[in-house]
C-alpha cells in the first residue's frame, strides 16, 4: 500500500454490502434494475392467442405505456421501478429515437429472438455504487429493415445475420457512448455520459438523458399521477407519492422536453383526435420536429436534449445528479465521486481476485461480475390481475381464462431478480437462477441467499410445492438444482464468514424444499416406480422429440436425466439435513429418509419394475452401449430405448456424495439407520458404490455409479471423437454427426444429428440447441462431480484422458483439465483472439475499454464461438467460480 493510500477505500464496498445485508443502509434502493426489454414479454401480452411478440412489438414500444415495468438504454431505477433514468440517442438519420435496444422476435430470427446491438457491461460493484456500460451507436441510419429481412431469408442451417455484417461500423463511423453511475449515497446518484466520435468526419449526435415515472395511474382508480417539473431556480423537481421528492441537476443548457408516460391514443386509430402529449412525445419532437408533441414545463417523462456536433476523435461529456430531497445539489463537475468509486471498485476486486495473477484472467473475472450485476432486474407480474384485467382497461379476451399461467393465480412478484439475460431472457428461470447464485455468492452472499429463498416464498412457489419455471410457462419443470445451489452458497458464505455457516438460511430453504421434493415425487413419477419424468427439463431439443409432449401413440418417457436429477436432489437434501443435524439432532431421521429415497431411485434406474433381476425389469442403463438412455412406453406394453448419446446420459454422474467418517461419528443415530438399511436391504445395498469399502481417509461414497459404470461413461465423455470438445464437454456426442440417430416408429420419423452451433431443428422455435454445443452449467456440474469422486477414490484411481491418448490422470486432474478448457473460451489464444468471439467482423476497441467482453448462453462444440443470448452472464458467470478454483493450489 502506497504512503498516500486512503485505507478506507479498501473496505468501502465490503462495508456497503455488509450494511445492506444487515438492513442498515439501503444501498440496493437504486440499481441497474431497469429492463433492457419490456416489450414482447408475457406480462405485457393481453392478446387472445398468447403471441407476446406480436401483442406488443418493438415498433409500438415507444408509443404504448407498459403495465408491469419499464425499459430503457443503459438505465437504472429504484427497486420498485417508480422512477427511471436512462439514455436516448439520435444521430440525425435514424427514423426512430434510440430509447431501447432493438432485436429480432422469435418469428423473425432464423434461430429465434436475438438482440442486434453492440454493448458491453464493463464494470459494476454489488452495491451499485459504481456501474459502467459501453454502447456503440452507428452514425448511419440504424439498419432495422436489413436485419429483419436478411435473418428472415436465412434458414436454420445458416448462422444468424449480425449487425457487424451490415458494414455499418466500417471506417469507425460510430460513437462510443460510455455511461457511468456513481453513488455519493444510497439515494444520491451521479451520472456521467461520455460520447466519442470514432469516425473520420464531423458527425451529428443528440444525447437525451431521460427521466420518467413508471405508469401506475392508468390501470385503476385512485392512483395519483406523479410530476416532473422544471424549477425556475435550476434543475428539475420530481414528486412521487411513494418515493417522495427527488431533484435532477444537470450541467450545460439542454432543451427541456416534457411529455406524459401515457399510451398514444392515436395509435391504430383508437382516438384520432386525442391531443396528448404521449409517451412517444420525445421521439415525435426530436425526430419528426413535432413541437406540439411535448410540453416545456412539466409532465411524467422528461428528456434533456443536448444537440452536438463532434469533430473526428472529439469527445463530449455531460453530467447529471439525481438525489432524494428538495434541495439543489450540484453535479460533480470535477468527477471526484466517480474517481473515488472507481478506486473502491478496484480495491474490492483486488481482494476477490487474490491468487489470480494473470491480468487477462482478471479482466475476464471483473467483466463477468459486471454483467452478472447489471443483470439484476425488477420483475413485476401479478398473474391474477393480469388474467382478470384492470378496472380502467378493456376486459381481457375470454381465451386467456384457461390459458398460459392460469393455474398460477397466487403468483404476485414485485422483486429484484437475477435474470439470465437482460434482453433475450428478461424474466427469471428457476434453474438458471440457482446457477447464478454461485458466482453471486462470491460477490454478495446475502443477495445470493435471498434470491434462493425468494423462489420458495408463498408468492412464487405454488401451493402444491412446485417452483415456477419461467414466465412463458410457470408449470414447466426445470431440473431440481435448488437444494444443490443452496448448499453450495452456504459453503461459499461459510468460507467468507471464517467457518460460521448461516444455519438460519439453510434451515429456511430446507423446509420449503421438503415440500418441493414431495411435489416431484407425487407429480413426476407417473407410475410410482421411482423413475421420473419432467419433460424437456431445461435441455430443450436434446431429445428425439419434445419430451414434454410426446407424439401420438407414445406413452410415458422414463427419463434418465429426470431420474438422475432426483437422485442428486435426494443426496443434496441428505447433505443439508446432515449439516443441520450437526447442530440439531432432530434432522438425523430426515437425513436417513433421503438416504433411503436415494437407494430406491438407484434401484429403479437399474431395474424399472423388475423383481430382483427378473425379466420384467427394464433398466435405463444399456449394458451393450454402456450408457444411460431415456426409454418410452410403446403400444403393447413394451419399452423402447431412445439411444441418443447426449448429456441426458451423463447427468447420473451428478448424483454423488461423499460422507466424512467424522460426520458418522458425530451422528450415531444416522449411522445406525444407514447400517440397518444396508444390512436388511441387500438388493439395495449392492447399488451403493463401495459403501463397505472405505475410501481415502475411510470416507463413504454414495453414487449412482459403481466404478465400472463411471469408467464407461467417462470413456465416452472424455473421447474427443464423442463428447470432449477443445472447450469443454459437448451436449451431444460428435458420433451423431456421421451417424445420426434415426427413429422410425408408429408411422413417424425422427432424427437427431450433431449440430455444434445453432440449432437446425424447429423445436422450441430454433433458439436453443442441446445437440452439440458446450453449456457452462452442465460442465460445471461435471467438474464438481469428478472432484467429489476424487475425494473418495484418491490418486490411485486413474482414467485415460483424453480417451485413446494413453495418458492416465486422476479424476481431480481431469476436472482441472476440463476447467482449463472452459476458461480457454474467453482467454486469448496464441493469435490474440478469444474463441468465444468467433470470426465476426471486429470493431475497433474503445479507448479505456480495449477488452470489452461478451458472455454467451452456450458455445460451439468445435470452435468455442459464443452462441445464443450474447449477454447471458447469468449462468456463464460460473467462470468466476472456475477462475477462483484455478487460482488455488492444484
Amino acid at each position: 500500500m502506497g504512503p498516500d493510500r486512503d485505507e478506507s477505500v479498501d473496505w468501502a464496498e465490503r462495508r456497503r454490502i455488509a450494511e445492506q445485508g444487515r438492513g442498515d443502509r439501503a444501498w440496493s434502493l437504486w440499481g441497474p434494475y431497469l429492463s433492457e426489454r419490456q416489450w414482447g414479454t408475457v406480462r405485457e401480452d393481453y392478446s387472445p392467442d398468447g403471441n407476446a411478440w406480436r401483442a406488443l412489438p418493438h415498433e409500438e414500444a415507444r408509443s404504448r405505456a407498459y403495465r408491469w415495468g419499464e425499459d430503457g438504454l443503459a438505465g437504472i431505477c429504484d427497486e420498485r421501478g417508480g422512477l427511471c433514468l436512462a439514455l436516448a440517442l439520435w444521430n440525425g438519420r435514424d427514423r426512430i429515437l434510440k430509447e431501447r435496444l432493438f432485436g429480432l422476435t422469435n418469428q423473425e430470427g432464423n434461430h429465434g429472438e436475438d438482440v442486434k446491438e453492440v454493448y458491453h457491461y464493463l464494470d459494476a460493484v454489488p452495491s451499485h455504487a459504481y456501474l459502467k456500460l459501453l454502447y456503440r451507436y452507428p452514425q448511419a441510419a440504424f439498419p432495422y429493415e436489413a436485419l429483419v429481412r436478411e435473418n428472415l431469408a436465412r434458414g436454420r442451417d445458416q448462422p444468424e445475420y449480425e449487425i457487424e455484417e451490415t458494414g455499418i461500423f466500417e471506417d469507425g463511423r460510430f460513437f462510443d457512448i460510455t455511461v457511468e453511475y456513481a453513488k455519493a449515497d444510497a439515494d444520491d446518484i451521479h451520472a456521467v455520459v461520455t460520447a466519442l466520435n470514432r469516425g473520420p468526419e464531423t458527425a451529428e449526435l443528440h444525447l437525451i438523458p431521460q427521466l420518467w415515472f413508471r405508469n401506475t395511474w392508468s390501470w385503476q382508480d385512485g392512483q395519483a399521477r406523479p410530476r416532473i417539473a422544471a424549477d425556475p431556480e435550476g434543475g428539475v423537481t420530481c414528486a412521487h407519492p411513494r418515493l417522495g421528492p427527488y431533484r435532477l441537476a444537470y450541467d450545460g443548457a439542454p432543451e427541456l422536453l416534457f411529455c406524459e408516460n401515457d399510451t398514444n391514443l392515436r395509435l391504430h386509430g383508437c382516438q384520432p383526435d386525442a391531443t396528448g402529449p404521449f409517451k412517444d412525445g420525445l421521439h415525435a419532437a426530436i425526430v419528426a420536429g413535432e413541437t406540439s408533441a411535448i410540453r416545456r414545463d412539466a409532465g411524467t417523462k422528461l428528456g434533456l436534449h443536448y444537440a452536438l456536433r463532434l469533430e473526428p476523435g472529439a469527445t463530449a461529456q455531460i453530467r447529471l445528479r439525481l438525489s432524494a430531497g428538495s434541495r439543489v445539489r450540484p453535479v460533480d463537475a470535477e468527477g471526484a465521486v466517480v474517481r473515488r468509486r472507481v478506486a473502491e471498485a478496484d480495491a474490492f476486486y483486488e481482494g476477490l481476485q487474490d491468487g489470480i495473477t494473470d491480468p487477462d484472467a482478471r479482466t475476464i473475472f471483473r467483466q463477468a461480475a459486471a454483467g452478472l450485476i447489471w443483470s439484476k432486474q425488477l420483475y413485476c407480474y401479478d398473474v391474477r390481475r393480469w388474467l382478470e384485467g384492470d378496472p380502467l382497461q378493456p376486459v381481457p379476451p375470454r381465451e386467456r381464462e384457461g390459458g398460459r399461467n392460469s393455474q398460477w393465480r397466487h403468483f404476485a412478484a414485485a422483486d429484484v431478480l437475477s435474470m439470465p439475460d437482460t434482453w433475450e431472457y428478461p424474466w427469471f428461470a428457476a434453474w438458471d437462477l440457482a446457477f447464478h447464485c454461485l458466482p453471486l455468492a462470491l460477490l454478495d452472499p446475502d443477495f445470493a441467499k435471498k434470491q434462493l429463498l425468494l423462489l420458495t416464498r408463498e408468492w412464487y412457489m405454488h401451493p402444491n410445492g412446485q417452483l415456477p419455471a419461467y414466465e412463458w410457462e410457470f408449470g414447466d419443470a426445470n431440473p431440481p438444482v435448488h437444494a444443490w445451489a443452496a448448499y453450495r452458497v452456504f459453503e461459499i458464505d461459510r468460507d467468507r464468514r471464517g467457518g460460521r455457516g448461516d444455519l438460519a438460511f439453510l434451515e429456511g430453504v430446507f423446509h420449503k424444499l421438503l415440500i418441493n421434493f414431495t411435489w416431484w415425487v407425487n407429480r413426476k413419477d407417473a407410475q410410482g416406480r421411482n423413475v421420473f419424468q419432467g419433460g424437456f427439463l431445461g435441455l430443450d431439443n436434446v431429445g428425439v422429440f419434445d419430451r414434454s409432449r410426446p407424439p401420438p401413440g407414445f406413452g410415458v418417457v422414463h427419463q434418465a436425466d429426470g431420474t438422475a436429477w432426483m437422485a442428486m436432489y435426494a443426496l443434496n437434501m441428505m447433505r443439508i439435513a446432515l449439516e443441520l443435524a450437526l447442530h440439531n439432532d432432530v434432522y438425523e431421521s430426515t437425513a436417513s429418509k433421503f438416504f433411503e429415497h436415494f437407494l430406491l431411485i438407484a434401484e429403479a434406474m437399474t431395474e424399472m419394475g423388475g423383481q430382483g433381476g427378473g425379466e420384467e425389469g427394464f433398466g435405463l442403463w444399456d449394458e451393450v452401449d454402456e450408457f444411460y438412455y431415456d426409454e418410452v412406453d410403446i403400444p403393447g406394453g413394451g419399452m423402447l430405448p431412445l439411444r441418443v448419446r447426449s448429456m441426458v446420459g451423463l447427468v447420473p454422474l451428478f448424483a454423488v456424495e461423499v460422507i466424512e467418517p467424522s460426520v458418522l461419528q458425530r451422528l450415531p443415530d444416522f449411522a445406525r439407520r444407514l447400517n440397518w438399511a444396508l444390512e436388511n436391504r441387500p438388493n439395495l445395498a449392492r447399488l451403493v458404490s463401495r459403501w463397505n469399502e472405505g475410501g481415502v481417509k475411510d470416507r463413504k461414497l454414495l453414487s449412482l455409479l459403481r466404478g465400472h459404470r463411471m469408467k464407461a461413461l467417462l470413456r465416452r465423455m472424455l473421447d474427443e471423437a464423442e463428447f470432449l470438445s477443445p472447450y469443454g464437454v459437448r451436449s451431444l456426442s460428435k458420433v451423431h454427426r456421421d451417424e445420426p440417430y434415426v427413429l422410425n416408429e408408429l408411422g413417424a420419423s425422427f432424427t437427431v444429428r450433431y449440430d455444434p452451433a445453432d440449432s437446425t431443428s424447429n423445436m422450441f422455435g430454433g433458439n436453443s440447441n442441446w445437440r452439440g454445443p458446450v453449456w457452462m452449467p452442465m460442465n460445471y456440474l461435471i467438474i464438481e462431480a469428478l472432484r467429489r469422486f476424487h475425494t473418495y477414490y484418491g490418486d490411485e484411481f486413474v482414467v485415460e484422458y483424453p480417451t485413446g491418448s494413453g495418458a492416465m490422470l486422476t479424476l481431480r486432474a481431469i476436472a482441472d483439465a476440463l476447467e482449463d478448457r472452459l476458461i480457454a473460451l474467453f482467454a486469448k489464444d496464441q493469435d490474440g483472439r478469444r474463441p468465444a468471439f468467433g470470426a465476426r467482423p471486429p470493431i475497433p476497441p474503445a479507448p479505456g475499454a480495449e477488452e470489452a467482453l461478451l458472455f454467451h448462453e452456450f458455445f460451439d462444440g468445435d470452435t468455442g464461438r459464443g452462441l445464443g443470448a450474447s449477454h447471458q452472464t447469468g449462468w456463464t458467470a460460473l467462470i468466476l467460480n472456475l477462475l477462483r478454483d484455478r487460482a488455488r493450489p492444484r
